[in-house]
């Protein structure tokens, strides 16, 4: 088990000065600090080079979404990969940082520059919507998971009541089923709070007009894609659900932002960014997403997992979680310095 540990440890660090390494060799074409400032002209001797990149970058955040998602799902062919095998625990936690840092490194602050911009010259949002709607988003997540749950067990004890209808004692309740829909309502709920925030960056990235910053934002997105993926295939693998749902859930994953991208290449004669509505749809959809993002990393993926029995008896497989959960959170608070 300790050899195991070694090499699982030196897996996670060699994807890590990997992923480093390439993260900063995109540093000197990140674009600059922005400027407060409610409207600027857009430069059209550089959008077709702007172009390549975002025509680029569909197909390679598509491939980059596709391996992340399906990493976790090949436990048929890889037994390794399979649930409740210590890489699997390791692989989870790295992908629950990554989640965790994307709701608190990326969606939130870009909500917060967006709901607190000076073009939104209303009295009204001198109120933090930010934080207010982050934290109804969490509520109304934490009741969607609370409320199905409930509603599962009590329809099971129903049924269960009728076939037991002579016995003595009370209905019992298949605690590994109960499980199972858990599994299946976080990795739905995950998905919809990534799918939301795969959508905004996307149009983020069509829109561009900046060569550097659409460049920065290809490289970022591509990690961004894999190792979300990484995150919502752990949970989709837990779930056992169908081949169809399988199909239809990584399908959506990773069609999304490359879809993003489109849209935004479609409206990046008429978009602007610093309008009002623009300012609030977005600041309002990404704030919602990081409330999601950061209750499903905190309560559903970290919680579930570091409590879990097989967890709390190996000290090394504790500590080569909160390693993997540390170079996951690190990795991706780091790509925040690009997209």
């Amino acid at each position: 088990m300790k050899t195991k540990n070694v090499k699982l440890l030196l897996f996670f660090l060699s994807v890590s000065v990997l992923l480093i390494a390439v993260v900063n060799a995109a540093e000197g074409h990140s674009h600059g600090k922005p400027q407060c400032e409610c409207s600027h002209d857009d430069d059209h001797d550089n959008k077709e080079g702007a172009r390549k990149y975002k025509i680029a970058a569909i197909p390679s955040v598509l491939i980059a979404g596709i391996i992340g998602v399906l990493f976790p799902l090949l436990g048929k062919v890889f037994p390794p990969l399979r649930p409740e095998t210590p890489f699997f625990f390791v692989t989870k936690a790295f992908a629950a940082g990554v989640i965790l840092a994307t709701g608190f490194m990326h969606v939130l602050p870009e909500a917060y520059t967006m709901l607190n911009s000076p073009c939104l010259t209303s009295e009204a949002w001198e109120f933090p919507f930010t934080g207010f709607i982050a934290m109804v988003a969490a509520i109304l997540t934490l009741s969607v998971d609370t409320f199905a749950t409930s509603s599962f067990y009590k329809s099971h004890c129903k049924a269960s009541k009728k076939i037991n209808d002579g016995e003595s004692g009370g209905p019992s309740v298949d605690s590994a089923q109960v499980q199972v829909l858990r599994t299946r309502i976080i990795a739905q709920v995950l998905e919809l709070g990534i799918l939301v925030h795969s959508v905004v960056i996307g149009i983020s990235l069509g829109a561009s007009q900046s060569p550097e910053a659409a460049k920065a934002l290809f490289i970022a997105l591509m990690f961004h894609q894999c190792f979300e993926g990484l995150g919502l295939g752990g949970c989709i693998a837990q779930g056992k659900f169908k081949c169809l749902s399988v199909t239809l859930m990584s399908t959506f994953f990773a069609i999304t932002t490359p879809i993003g991208i489109v849209v935004g290449m479609g409206i990046a004669n008429s978009y602007d960014e610093s309008s009002p509505t623009a300012l609030i749809v977005q600041g309002v959809l990404n704030a919602a997403s990081a409330g999601i993002l950061i209750y499903m990393s905190l309560v559903d993926l970290l919680a579930a997992d570091f409590m879990h029995p097989k967890m709390q008896s190996n000290t090394g497989l504790q500590i080569m979680a909160h390693i993997a959960l540390l170079i996951g959170a690190g990795l991706m608070s780091l790509l925040a310095k690009w997209a």
